[in-house]
């Protein structure tokens, strides 16, 4: 069985990174998911961006950083956004919705913040964490 893809966007403004939490994880995340059939990996994570934290980003503005080992099962293809200010967390607002148990639907992500790297990485998943961290020298330099 080929491994899913899922398509994310690193927004930095090179010492912060935009976080976002799941409704059904204690865990923050960058802007990400699987591509849908068909789609390119570009138009995936731009889609991403925006049905999770309501940021458009143009094409032209997305750099590339390939595809990595992410999970058993599951690879991802990465891009930067590289934004001159990082946008205010109380402004973003996710139009994806996910079941709650009890039938409850609720955004997908359900707050953001910018945290400093630093303090960003300890909050993300393991696997994020090895990705973005393996990628960091690369992604601040822009």
């Amino acid at each position: 069985m080929p491994k899913r893809v899922s398509c994310g966007v690193a927004v930095t403004d090179g010492a912060h990174l935009l976080i976002g939490q799941a409704a059904r994880s204690p865990l923050w995340d960058i802007p990400k998911g699987l591509a849908e059939s068909g789609e390119e990996d570009l138009d995936a994570a731009r889609r991403e961006l925006r049905e999770e934290t309501g940021l458009n980003a143009s094409a032209e503005a997305l750099i590339p950083l390939g595809l990595h080992a992410y999970m058993p099962g599951k690879d991802l293809v990465l891009f930067l956004w590289r934004v001159e200010a990082m946008p205010d967390p109380a402004t973003l607002r996710c139009s994806t919705r996910v079941p709650l148990p009890g039938g409850k639907w609720v955004p997908e992500m359900i707050r953001f913040d910018t945290p400093p790297w630093d303090t960003a990485l300890p909050r993300l998943g393991k696997n994020m964490q090895r990705v973005l961290t393996a990628l960091r020298a690369a992604i601040l330099r822009g």
